[in-house]
């Protein structure tokens, strides 16, 4: 088989579909399947704007926050801390059994470490002058 080497920043949604669609299959296959399914928890203000959320999702029994953003005006009234025990709640609900977040903002790493989170690795420099933790929690039936 021929090949060729292509790099673009620009990749298209069908070839990125057919990655996600080809590993997928290959893991399902190899460890049996994920179960993959999304999970979102939002704060919307009284205009429904939202002003605070958590986007990740559960698979092979582990919850992944993958965002966790509030709004600087809703900061330190433990919002952060709220999304993450709904997001928690569901993920057991959904069979798992631990969940895992990154970071790099110091502040953040402070509040998921209050929420039960430790750390089990980072990486210097990630951005520059930072590091990139990345934080892990047992989640009780």
């Amino acid at each position: 088989m021929k090949t060729s080497l292509e790099i673009t920043a620009e990749p298209s949604p069908q070839d990125l579909a057919f990655l996600g669609g080809s590993l997928t299959a290959f893991n399902d296959a190899d460890v049996g399947a994920s179960g993959r399914k999304s999970l979102a928890v939002f704060v919307r203000g009284n205009t429904g704007t939202l002003v605070a959320g958590i986007s990740g999702y559960t698979a092979w029994g582990w919850l992944y926050v993958q965002w966790l953003w509030v709004d600087e005006r809703l900061r330190g009234k433990g919002i952060a801390a709220g999304m993450l025990d709904a997001a928690e709640q569901e993920a057991t609900a959904r069979g798992c059994h631990s969940a895992w977040i990154d970071t790099f903002n110091p502040i953040a790493e402070k509040v998921y470490r209050r929420q039960g989170y430790q750390p089990f690795g980072s990486l210097p420099d990630f951005p520059i002058g930072h590091s990139r933790v990345f934080l892990q929690k047992k989640l009780s039936a």
